[in-house]
């Protein structure tokens, strides 16, 4: 019996879908355990072979761990609202819920085939109204609850009004404008709209003005993490600085939990750091600083105020008001040339700005200690939304401050004394301070405490703590996301009662931005009638809570009922991809901990381990085409007269109008060659020592033969320029779709025809008759074209054969090349699994019920063993060498004893669910091999009975020896010597010592 896959992958996944053999109970005596992935968006490119890696290695697990006895939940969804599908509608005219609903079917049926264990029951869409009904509803309790700063929990906003009423904010300090302060009676007296204006500075839900990064090819505000190198992430497009009406969740109340909370949880250090690193606590002092001439004060926060006499110069941000306030008007056209340039880079960008830029205001602030007069300068490297915006530079100590001040001619006051070579700044916390005035002689450790007592003393300044991580953007200016469950009624936000949900995302005619920057529900007059909030909700609403939801997905009367939350607790394994770090990770724990809060929850981190799967990356192959470069390099004026000179009969035509005659037509012949002429690579890498110009010449005749009588001549003459410029030639790259290069070689027919044509005329420099295309590891992309579509690999291969091959490429959290010739390997290996139950040959089954060898015992608890540990540690890639390791040992001893088998099965299931279920039927089992019990070792059959012993003769390793290691001296001696190996290199020749060390060597001296 052959084994056919496609058959019986075909017949299993109907099986287990007629059979709801994946459905899971949300109640059981058995442990619970959860398993999920982030889900994907489904993008209209469907799933490549990156995609899988984390889903394979989750639905092993999942896999696994019901076979351990575990009551395993293990779902999966669609990540649906978003930019992409908004941006698709715009190009192509279809309506986003089409396109998304179109894309989930492919992605769907993509993932069937793979044969993942899902619980397709609990599919939950975020773009569904079922679903984002209670998006909506999460954000209307955000919304009405406060962090309670006392209890450091959320609370109900009703009890911070009640608070106010009874004792103003006296215990409330305000997170929004910690200036502000009223009584209880100025509370009472406060009018509706002072009021909410009060409490919306409270909520954990706000909305405010601020500056953000707008993207106007997008039409909406991005995210910190969404904008890259001044563009944004999701299609490259410029970003720029700009204030708007937006909403905010106040992730910054949370910031001291979320730091705690790492301490819980099972993430890698890295993730932890990076997480600690974007929160970015600090401990320091807020200082006011006067103005010279002004009003207005300097407000800037330093983690160093024991380096207050070292301040040279202030930096202030390009975005704060008090820039235009304090500007000379001498220095405004500089200040205003400075700020445009600014207003198109992202925070990212500027942050990591290698070059000095800055402009002088013509202000000064006064050093409250020694009263000297210190330059305030603008500069994009200090940003308006950490600390106060502005910043004391002290250049002896902070190497920027130190660049700019040299940049600028600034002088540097030395306040460290030796530990200040004039050379580079020191950023010291164990000098001794000089030229500090009361400081003076004061180590700065203990200057820090000092300078803080002295100026909240003096009243202008305090102690501070402060976060780099800003308050979240959570409102987009686009169409497809969800509608904010809010009216605006006389200028304040009022939230619409639960009754009202779910707020419906309407029909539009157009997703053009409305006026003034509005979302394009602005445009729809119905909508702007009931007075309904224009923004929709970010990417991220949906995904901070879905974990959720997958535990009740069809409850209609609450998010998640409270008994099946605290059945399912946490999720035990999140797998996903670093690229979350600082995003939906950092939402979904901030979600979580406000959930728990307000008693919805009965857990405050939503995962309790993170396994950050690594990315499959494409191999990219490259063609290359000569550049433009040629035709100016090779033509030449007195070759291109002779060949006019011969070919156009006119008298009347001038040098010039020959020579401009002639070079349009080369000029047009060397177009067609540039887009046309491709040279392999092993050309490209060896052209200094070949004949570029016999091989140019020649294709040249190739693509005009119509013209050679004509161009023979003007070709010889402009041979010698070729060969003096060839190491001067230039090489356009460009990518190439892998699916039709072998290897490296280039199918040139395929390549002709690939995209409508383009290439249809395309010549080619070969090396040995093939096109050797370049090769390089990039991201795996569809823009690349180096994407491998896993359908295929399914189709060829087979699904289990796709799943090992994936886990087999190296460790699932590393990045690593797709090789699909690699593959081959892991079908041989299920293929010969296949042979130990069947004679292929005669369609017969081979498996017995003999009793197993002590060998194939210790094989088979060997193997136990090995698998359980490595799937425990998600070590997969070492778990599949492990069964190959397995199946060609079983092969050698010729078993096909059932007892051996059936165990073997199991452990497989969870990496071939397909064949491991086809084989567990075959061997007379009549449930799903899903409801079986993984295998337990047994530590007898690991002990070595017989040891493989290296056999030296006179010192030169001969041959190895399998001998028992209970056998004494006198019978390894015996062993050894009749061994016919070693008799033919002892020659016959007399035994002068025989050395054995037991468990390690033997060496024959002769």
């Amino acid at each position: 019996m052959e084994y056919n896959f496609k058959e019986l992958e075909q017949k299993w996944q109907q099986y287990w879908n007629e059979n709801r053999v994946y459905a899971v109970p949300n109640q059981s005596s058995k442990p619970k355990f959860y398993v999920l992935d982030m889900f994907p968006y489904p993008s209209g490119a469907g799933l490549h072979v990156g995609h899988p890696l984390g889903y394979i290695a989750s639905d092993i697990f999942a896999r696994y761990k019901r076979l351990k006895g575990f009551n395993v939940l293990h779902p999966m969804g669609y990540d649906a609202f978003g930019l992409p599908a908004e941006q698709y509608a715009i190009e192509h005219g279809i309506h986003p819920a089409i396109s998304t609903e179109n894309n989930i079917r492919n992605f769907r049926s993509q993932l069937n085939k793979i044969g993942f264990s899902f619980d397709w029951e609990r599919e939950v869409k975020t773009c569904d109204p079922a679903y984002y009904k209670w998006t909506q509803w999460i954000f209307l309790e955000l919304f009405n609850s406060f962090f309670d700063r006392n209890l450091q929990k959320a609370r109900p906003i009703a009890e911070l009004i009640a608070a106010f009423a009874k004792q103003g904010n006296q215990q409330h300090e305000c997170p929004g404008d910690h200036h502000l302060h009223f009584t209880a009676d100025e509370w009472n007296n406060f009018s509706e709209s002072e009021q909410q204006n009060v409490l919306m500075q409270y909520r954990l839900a706000y909305c405010g003005y601020g500056e953000v990064n707008w993207c106007p090819a997008l039409g909406t505000v991005l995210a910190n993490d969404e904008v890259v190198n001044g563009v944004s992430e999701r299609g490259g497009h410029p970003v720029e600085k700009k204030k708007l009406r937006q909403w905010y969740l106040r992730i910054t109340e949370y910031a001291d939990r979320l730091l705690q909370g790492l301490e819980t949880v099972d993430f890698s250090e890295a993730m932890k750091e990076m997480q600690t690193n974007w929160i970015g606590k600090s401990s320091g002092a807020e200082i006011d600083f006067a103005i010279e001439g002004s009003t207005e004060k300097l407000r800037v926060y330093t983690t160093r105020p024991d380096t207050i006499f070292g301040v040279d110069f202030m930096v202030i941000a390009p975005e704060l008001a008090l820039v235009h306030s304090i500007t000379t008007p001498e220095q405004k056209q500089a200040i205003d040339e400075y700020l445009a340039y600014v207003k198109s880079r992202s925070d990212r960008e500027r942050q990591a700005e290698k070059r000095v830029s800055g402009c002088f205001t013509g202000a000064y602030a006064i050093n409250p200690f020694n009263h000297q007069r210190i330059p305030i300068w603008v500069a994009e490297y200090v940003l308006a939304g950490y600390g106060t915006g502005a910043i004391m530079a002290v250049p002896c100590g902070d190497e920027r401050d130190f660049k700019f001040a040299q940049h600028f001619n600034i002088p540097i006051t030395n306040i460290i004394g030796a530990a200040f070579n004039g050379k580079e700044a020191n950023p010291t916390k164990d000098a001794v301070l000089e030229n500090s005035g009361f400081l003076n002689g004061m180590p700065m450790r203990k200057a820090m405490e000092v300078v803080i007592n002295e100026l909240e003393k003096l009243g202008i300044g305090k102690r501070k703590v402060n976060y780099k991580m800003r308050d979240a953007a959570f409102s987009r200016q686009r169409y497809w996301g969800e509608p904010f469950p809010i009216k605006w009624i006389n200028g304040n936000a009022v939230p619409l009662s639960n009754k009202d949900l779910p707020v419906l995302l309407p029909n539009v005619k157009t997703y053009s931005p409305g006026p003034e920057g509005e979302g394009p529900l602005a445009n729809i007059p119905e909508w702007v009638e009931q007075h309904l909030e224009t923004n929709t909700m970010p990417g991220y609403a949906g995904s901070s809570w879905y974990f959720l939801r997958y535990m009740d997905p069809h409850n209609d009367a609450a998010f998640c009922d409270r008994a099946i939350s605290d059945y399912w607790g946490q999720v035990d394994v999140y797998v996903g991809g670093t690229e979350h770090a600082v995003g939906h990770l950092l939402y979904s724990r901030m979600w979580t901990k406000a959930l728990y809060d307000l008693g919805y929850i009965g857990f405050d981190e939503p995962f309790k381990k993170l396994v950050n799967q690594g990315m499959i990356q494409g191999s990219s192959r490259f063609v290359y085409r000569i550049g433009k470069i040629v035709y100016d390099l090779i033509y030449d004026e007195a070759a291109a007269l002779e060949y006019a000179s011969k070919n156009f009969i006119n008298d009347n035509y001038t040098k010039e109008k020959l020579n401009y005659e002639v070079g349009l037509q080369f000029s047009e012949l060397f177009q067609k060659i540039n887009s046309n002429l491709f040279v392999s690579k092993g050309i490209i890498d060896n052209i200094a020592n070949i004949g570029i110009e016999d091989i140019i010449i020649n294709k040249l005749n190739s693509i005009i033969e119509n013209e050679l009588s004509q161009l023979n001549n003007f070709l010889s003459k402009i041979k010698p320029r070729i060969n003096q410029i060839k190491s001067q030639l230039h090489f356009n790259a460009l990518h190439v779709d892998v699916n039709m290069v072998d290897g490296v070689v280039l199918d040139l027919n395929a390549f002709k025809q690939w995209r409508n044509g383009e290439y249809a005329n395309a010549a080619f420099i070969l090396e040995d008759g093939k096109y050797i295309c370049g090769v390089e590891v990039e991201k795996m992309s569809k823009s690349k074209f180096n994407t491998v579509n896993p359908d295929d690999l399914v189709a060829k291969y087979g699904a289990d054969t796709f799943r090992m091959y994936e886990m087999f490429l190296g460790p699932v959290e590393q990045s690593k090349p797709w090789d699909t010739k690699g593959i081959e390997g892991v079908h041989r290996f299920i293929k010969k699994l296949w042979r130990l139950f069947f004679d292929e040959t005669k369609g017969t089954l081979l498996v017995n019920d003999n009793e197993a060898s002590p060998q194939q015992l210790k094989i088979l608890h060997k193997t136990i063993k090995k698998i359980e540990e490595d799937t425990e540690r998600f070590s997969f890639n070492t778990a599949v060498a492990a069964f190959m390791v397995c199946v060609n040992e079983l092969s050698d001893l010729n078993t096909h004893n059932k007892a051996i088998l059936e165990p073997l099965v199991v452990m497989l299931a969870p990496y071939a669910p397909h064949v491991a279920e086809e084989l567990w039927h075959v061997l007379g089992n009549t449930t799903s091999v899903v409801e079986a019990h993984f295998p337990q070792w047994d530590a007898q059959y690991l002990v070595e009975s017989e040891k493989a012993y290296p056999v030296s003769v006179n010192g030169k390793l001969r041959t190895t020896i399998a001998i028992s290691l209970e056998a004494s001296q006198a019978e390894v001696e015996q062993i050894t010597l009749q061994n016919e190996i070693i008799q033919k290199w002892i020659e016959g020749k007399p035994i002068k010592k025989f050395i054995f060390v037991k468990g390690k060597m033997i060496n024959v001296v002769v």
